[in-house]
């Protein structure tokens, strides 16, 4: 299929990206919004203007520029193609949706907006680099370029590849793209010359800052710092990672001067600058600067052998040690360091998992840093899993931590190593009982390395969960997690957060930032208020703990939350704060395993590793706001048990650890997961962080 250049770029200039072809694709199928407008294997100009405003998320798109686009696809394929029937001319109605999704579906990858904010339509200069680009693809000057031309002349032409989010081709000390806006004056490192225009100005390395025009990006530019070393001679020898740099007048650590324009390297481990004639005077040895506790640095990270072929050598070796370009990695050990094994979730926070997931590979040897959305933490983990003395940051919301704890467990690791947290979710629970705050703000990431450093470590218990239903041939959602970190909750709170998340994911699009998925969340917390769905909770199940009854005849519910944490819904502590001096007495005693007397649960506190779990009850969607809001102290408390039984009577909607489900009638036992398997679980507390 032949598609004008003009066009494809066109798109890509639309694009916003939140939504998938194949989300699209279910509108046009039977039972789809949009069926109405297939007709067989195509859809008509009406569809085609839907199916684009659905996938652009543009309700505003150029009505004359779809019009363009659908004749395109029209005169594109050859079966549309006008013909001769009975000597009278026709062309045939629609396009087919299977050729529309395929195309669409290559300029998928990536980040459309950051091409919106790269290329705006009405810059004649950059439509001056749109058309030189493909017309140096377009060999035999068609007008049109074909998929010959495309693979030849396209796979080579850097920009192009970084525009549409394609992969080259890696090896290690290859510079890793991407399109860059800069608020300053800022030179190419290739030509010299300033780099000028609006918007996105060229490419900068995501690795080591290195800068150029998109056009000089294809002129062999030069070398990007190695993140490992290809003979085990080179191990434990620690040298810099030279790379030509913008030093903006930064002064050189060997000679003390002020470093002009262009005219100076920067290390990509110690972050020093030199001039280029200081480079080789200085000293050669490299500390890794302020980060050496957390960097694991190339010299530590070796190349054992290279793959040349598939042979029974291969068979003990796990695929993810193996670098694009054949080598097979180990990590040596480096004495009185604790390398940090990052975890980013690029899609928690809105678009800043991307940032920070970026900002960690600048700051740490790549080779450290994972993006949980390919191949999750299994790959980080397994590269690990011989080092004896690391800690993990993991950067995302709750889910994401559990995720990572919960790989851990099935990892089976010969050492267990801690947990920090950046949190970067919208409640982000665990990590304000944890002294991390309720969300990341933007803080220079040197200073929260910093204070992973400097942190203490907390035990933490975690609660295995069984929901087994009542009538097996009942089904309803699946169960989340059978783990519980934070909380499990009945009721009110897992009714809101169940809307929640059917709206989000039915309209992902609508919930890109945390501002806006809290207001999503209070607008259905005022809806529940108003239809108090879960109205008279105590006749619909009852409870056991350790065996003993719970009465919950003197309590009007409309929620029950069996919490761990000194935190839910965003920062509100359910169980309120007990006095100090009744926090003393309490723990001079000995715990024991069950208490429900209301005298002592009005003294009793919370301790995350005393093997026991809060049962607290909530009045309704009001009484939240309440203690979300500070007006309340507290739900109602209702037991400190070791072991809890839970069962319902009819469908009611729960959640663990903010994963929300429709459960129909079940029992629900929650216990402590025993010692040998996986408590007491280190986690960093930020003891000087305010939450």
């Amino acid at each position: 299929m032949l598609v004008s250049p003009v066009l494809t770029f066109s798109i890509v200039l639309y694009a916003d990206g939140s939504l998938r072809v194949k989300d699209v694709m279910k509108e046009f199928h039977a039972g789809g919004r949009l069926v109405q407008y297939r007709f067989g294997e195509r859809i008509d100009a009406v569809g085609f203007s839907l199916f684009l405003k659905t996938y652009l998320e543009a309700d505003d798109f150029p009505a004359d520029f779809c019009q363009r686009l659908f004749h395109y696809f029209q005169n594109a394929d050859s079966r549309n193609i006008s013909r001769m029937i009975n000597g009278n001319r026709m062309q045939r109605s629609g396009v087919y949706l299977k050729d529309v999704s395929c195309y669409f579906s290559v300029l998928e990858e990536g980040q459309p907006r950051d091409k919106l904010e790269w290329l705006t339509p009405g810059s004649s200069a950059e439509r001056l680099v749109l058309k030189d680009m493909m017309t140096a693809m377009d060999a035999d000057s068609s007008g049109a370029v074909t998929l010959q031309e495309w693979i030849q002349g396209g796979m080579n032409n850097v920009p192009l590849l970084v525009l549409l989010g394609l992969k080259m081709a890696e090896r290690d000390g290859q510079h890793i793209w991407r399109m860059k806006h800069f608020n300053k004056p800022v030179y190419c490192n290739v030509c010299q010359s300033m780099l000028l225009g609006l918007r996105k100005q060229g490419l900068c390395c995501i690795l080591c800052k290195y800068t150029v025009h998109g056009h000089c990006a294809n002129k062999n530019p030069g070398p990007c710092a190695c993140t490992f070393v290809k003979s085990k001679k080179q191990i434990g020898i620690p040298a810099h990672g030279w790379v030509s740099a913008d030093c903006d007048s930064s002064k050189c650590h060997f000679c003390n001067k002020k470093i002009k324009t262009l005219a100076g390297k920067h290390c990509v481990w110690c972050q020093q600058m030199r001039h280029d004639d200081c480079v080789n005077f200085g000293s050669s040895s490299c500390d890794c600067g302020l980060l050496r506790d957390h960097i694991l640095p190339p010299w530590a990270i070796y190349s054992s052998s290279k793959v040349k072929g598939r042979s029974s050598s291969m068979e003990d070796t796990n695929l993810e040690d193996i670098t694009p370009d054949g080598h097979i990695l180990q990590i040596a050990p480096i004495p009185d360091t604790h390398p940090l094994l990052v975890f980013v979730n690029p899609k928690s926070g809105g678009k800043q998992g991307e940032r920070v997931l970026r900002k960690f590979q600048y700051l740490l040897n790549p080779r450290q840093v994972y993006n949980l959305s390919n191949g999750g933490p299994g790959p980080g983990l397994h590269f690990f899993r011989n080092l004896h003395d690391y800690r993990i940051l993991v950067c995302g919301g709750d889910g994401t931590v559990g995720w990572i704890l919960d790989a851990i467990d099935k990892a089976d690791l010969p050492v267990r190593p801690p947990v920090a947290v950046l949190p970067l979710g919208t409640g982000n629970d665990l990590a304000r009982c944890l002294h991390w705050g309720g969300g990341y703000e933007g803080t220079d990431l040197r200073e929260i390395l910093k204070e992973v450093e400097e942190s203490s470590l907390v035990p933490m218990d975690r609660w295995s969960v069984q929901v087994i239903s009542e009538d097996p041939q009942e089904i309803g959602d699946p169960v989340p997690n059978e783990i519980i970190n934070n909380y499990f909750s009945i009721g009110v709170d897992a009714s809101i957060a169940h809307r929640f998340h059917s709206m989000r994911e039915k309209h992902p699009q609508k919930f890109n930032s945390r501002m806006k998925n809290k207001l999503w969340y209070f607008e259905f917390a005022t809806s529940e208020t108003i239809s108090a769905s879960c109205k008279k909770l105590k006749e619909c199940l009852s409870i056991e703990c350790c065996g003993t009854p719970l009465d919950l005849s003197g309590h009007s519910l409309e929620g029950l939350a069996v919490i761990n944490i000194p935190s839910m819904h965003g920062g509100s502590n359910l169980w309120g704060e007990a006095k100090k001096a009744d926090r003393d007495n309490m723990s001079e005693e000995r715990s024991p395993e069950v208490v429900t007397d209301h005298d002592v649960l009005k003294m009793s506190s919370q301790d995350l590793s005393d093997k026991r779990i809060e049962v607290v009850g909530l009045e309704g969607a009001i009484e939240m706001g309440q203690i979300y809001s500070g007006l309340k102290r507290a739900g109602h408390r209702l037991a400190q048990t070791s072991q809890i039984t839970i069962r319902t009577h009819k469908a009611l909607p729960m959640q663990i650890d903010g994963e929300p489900w429709m459960q129909p009638p079940c029992t629900v036992s929650v216990v402590n997961i025993p010692l040998k398997r996986v408590w007491p679980w280190d986690l960093y507390d930020q003891l000087n962080k305010k939450v």
